[in-house]
């Protein structure tokens, strides 16, 4: 790995663009001085916010293209026009290259799955990718996969999502043995899906020495931080997801109804607001924007296609972090453990 971490940004995408991306990449410099930035966009736009970020200018590359792929088209349509002169096809290819060490974009999620399934291809054994993103818990956080790279999942694929969720929690957490929980909607082993019941079958069987299975979990566990990894297909995760998203925005609509409804709550709230800002903070999205695409052979980071430049900082942070900790050598060395594991109980199975 050379001595600074490079990334490569997609300075169109999102709703913001560049006037997120760029002040977004300033305000991670600062955190990791050893980061240089490829910034992929239209140099009108692009070169004037750079001006004004001189710190940033000196340690980045602009490359221009002013294609740029728009928010609400469809992965096919994107892939016809976009492949090889899009800002995010630029920044993808970038890593493929080995120009750069993560890609991040803030734009189309499907698009943007799309073109890394397509140009950096899958790991060895791994069929679909999944999307894994921190989730706040009353622990602390959380790693769930999948939250709706792709729908539905046999046994053998929710296994996989295990071993990658475990490796990218060793990476940010820095636990060596992280524990991993199945999402089901029951914790007794007769419940659920037969896809599942057989993934938690395998689970249990692995006896794994880089992650701890806990067996099933339910969605209301999410939040109390029942495992370090919750593993799910897409359809459900990104349900879950959703419905967690939804609710905060609710409980703080509700929260603010209320402090402003009398002079007493009024009162109330400024006598606790280090108590509120404290909530706010543990519910503020933008730190923990950043959804990293796992089972591709290469490093892809989703940012929220509305976040502001902090939360878009954030996602550049996360890029940093599974660079500078090696995450895709983490992850090919637990897969192929499971890829052995699996021949093994299936042979194990065959022989009686």
């Amino acid at each position: 790995m050379p001595a600074n971490v490079r990334i490569a940004l997609d300075a169109m995408g999102g709703d913001h663009g560049a006037a997120v991306v760029v002040p977004g990449a300033a305000l991670s410099l600062l955190r990791h001085p050893d980061t240089e930035f490829l910034f992929f966009g239209d140099e009108a736009v692009v070169a004037p916010l750079l001006d004004r970020e001189p710190r940033l200018k000196a340690k980045s590359k602009l490359i221009h293209t002013t294609v740029a792929i728009r928010m609400d088209d469809k992965p096919s349509q994107a892939l016809r026009y976009g492949r090889w002169k899009s800002s995010m096809w630029l920044a993808i290819d970038a890593v493929k290259k080995h120009d750069a060490d993560v890609a991040i974009s803030a734009g189309n999620t499907g698009a943007l799955m799309a073109m890394s399934r397509f140009n950096l291809k899958m790991l060895e054994g791994i069929e679909r990718p999944a999307i894994a993103a921190l989730w706040p818990t009353m622990k602390g956080d959380s790693i769930v996969l999948d939250l709706g790279a792709s729908i539905g999942a046999d046994a053998v694929h929710l296994v996989n999502l295990a071993a990658m969720g475990s490796a990218m929690a060793r990476v940010l957490f820095d636990v060596e043995n992280p524990t991993v929980g199945l999402l089901n909607i029951g914790v007794e082993e007769v419940k659920g899906l037969e896809e599942v019941r057989e993934a938690g079958a395998m689970l249990r069987a692995r006896n794994s020495t880089e992650f701890r299975y806990l067996g099933f979990i339910e969605a209301d566990d999410i939040g109390q931080g029942a495992a370090d990894v919750i593993v799910t297909e897409g359809f459900a995760g990104n349900i879950a997801l959703k419905s967690a998203e939804g609710t905060a925005r609710q409980l703080s609509q509700y929260l603010r109804s209320a402090m402003n409804r009398t002079w007493p709550a009024r009162l109330g709230y400024l006598l606790a607001r280090g108590a509120f800002q404290a909530l706010r903070d543990k519910m503020d999205p933008r730190k923990s924007n950043g959804g990293v695409f796992l089972g591709l052979n290469g490093v892809v980071i989703k940012s929220h296609g509305g976040t502001d430049a902090e939360g878009f900082a954030s996602a550049v942070d996360m890029g940093y972090d599974v660079v500078r900790h090696d995450l895709l050598a983490k992850i090919s060395h637990s897969l192929a453990r499971d890829r052995d594991a699996i021949s093994a109980a299936k042979a194990s199975g065959a022989a009686s």
